[in-house]
């Protein structure tokens, strides 16, 4: 039996070779690497300034703090989203207040964004799920209305775009995540994207434990953090975004084939919906069961045992446990939000898969629906 895993990063010939040059060059902290992913990510995005951190996580934290949130504020975000994005907010004192998401694109609906803003409202968090963009036309109204600073999640969607300008470069700055199942990846990695020079600046010293760009080796004029990228990630994601044409249209290609397959089960699977004006670059592929009584990791679970391995996405934030006894959060507060989580599921999804794959899983999930829907008939 052919086993398909969820997610496999995409390893070429000129990842190896940056690589080999970076261990053979003996620096492998701080040098020409880091310098050269950061000026070609720049370059891609058509902003001034990118600072490769350690993680998405990291590049989130240090957008927040740079942009001055701090304890007492509130910032709006998604519920439907990997805990890194409120978990971020946290860390900095803050307190996220979620706004429910849209049934259809599963991201951030501007109007509830509008309804939850009060005195402590300092920020929106955008997540631009899944590859696709969220609203940002309404989302940047709102904020220009309350004076509000926008920090842009856009981890899960590298170079997707909103009526034709990039996510990630609307707000004061964006964030970008490059963990082995995104779009690319440098292994664990991220970027900070802006093109205010003082944010940069900022973002620069505190992920190198607040050493300032002139102050002496062991002078920290400011509290920072060891969130520094190494010079073998920045290799490979230098290679990477050279790539980044070919590894997009691959995984739009794949995207392609599942939806036109899906089309048979339209009844009972909702296929990712790509809204107006949006770009949608493909993070995962994830599907929606129409049938809530189909109990969803029961589905899951059956489709490994068939060498289909899918997971959840997302869960609910606000319904963890932490979430839950921290802030008081029960189920019924975000509805749209809850329902989606309890029926998405992400299946196998990466560059190497071929047609004939994507028609074999396809039809291992509609065999393994059948028996599903049979035990609820």
């Amino acid at each position: 039996m052919k086993i398909y895993p969820t997610a496999r990063p995409y390893i070429g010939v000129r990842e190896e070779r940056y690589v080999l040059q970076a261990l053979r060059s003996g620096v492998l902290s701080i040098g020409p690497f880091i310098e050269r992913f950061e000026k070609a990510f720049a370059k891609r995005y058509g902003v001034k300034y990118a600072c490769a951190v350690s993680s998405g996580t990291a590049a989130l934290h240090l957008a927040l703090l740079a942009a001055g949130i701090r304890e007492g504020d509130e910032v709006i975000t998604s519920p439907y989203s990997f805990v890194a994005s409120a978990n971020a907010i946290l860390y900095v004192g803050a307190k996220p207040i979620f706004a429910d998401i849209d049934a259809r694109t599963y991201n951030i609906d501007p109007r509830d964004i509008e309804r939850r803003i009060t005195k402590k409202t300092k920020a929106i968090m955008p997540i631009h799920i899944f590859g696709q963009p969220a609203d940002m036309s309404a989302i940047m109204r709102i904020a220009k209305k309350h004076k509000l600073l926008v920090i842009e999640d856009a981890c899960e969607s590298l170079l997707s775009e909103w009526k034709g300008k990039k996510v990630g470069t609307f707000g004061k700055a964006g964030t970008f995540a490059f963990y082995p199942n995104k779009q690319m990846t440098t292994g664990e990695g991220g970027m900070i994207v802006t093109n205010d020079a003082s944010m940069d600046a900022l973002c620069r010293s505190m992920r190198n434990q607040g050493r300032g760009e002139d102050a002496a080796w062991l002078d920290h004029p400011r509290l920072g953090f060891n969130y520094r990228m190494d010079e073998l990630s920045a290799a490979v994601g230098l290679a990477q975004i050279e790539n980044i044409h070919f590894l997009l249209k691959e995984r739009a290609k794949i995207a392609a084939w599942y939806t036109e397959f899906f089309k048979a089960l339209a009844d009972d699977i909702d296929v990712p919906y790509i809204a107006p004006h949006a770009s949608h670059t493909w993070f995962v592929y994830v599907l929606r069961l129409k049938n809530g009584g189909i109990d969803r990791d029961a589905f899951i679970q059956d489709l490994a045992r068939r060498g289909v391995r899918c997971r959840p996405y997302l869960p609910s934030i606000h319904l963890f446990q932490f979430y839950r006894k921290r802030f008081g959060f029960a189920k019924g507060d975000l509805p749209v939000s809850e329902a989606v989580s309890a029926g998405t599921f992400a299946i196998p999804f990466y560059i190497g898969l071929k047609k004939s794959d994507v028609r074999s899983i396809v039809r291992t999930i509609e065999q393994t629906l059948a028996i599903h829907e049979k035990k609820h008939v």
